[in-house]
């Protein structure tokens, strides 16, 4: 999934501020699918025009 050039980036330097919200635990970030990941919820938290989703209810099951 490409985003178009003019699109919001995520900055991955936002990553040492961030936790999940649910355990508090380090996430990582899969720039291919614009998600933030918590390993330990085992949820996939969307990044939307460059601005992470970081609500429960938005977030998608890991499989």
């Amino acid at each position: 999934m490409s985003l178009p050039d003019d699109t919001p980036k995520f900055d991955p330097r936002m990553l040492e501020a961030l936790v999940c919200p649910q355990t508090h635990a380090v996430l990582s970030y899969d720039a291919e699918n614009q998600e933030l990941i918590s390993k330990a919820a085992h949820l996939a938290y969307p990044i939307r025009g460059g601005i992470p989703m970081m609500l429960i209810d938005e977030a998608r099951p890991l499989e």
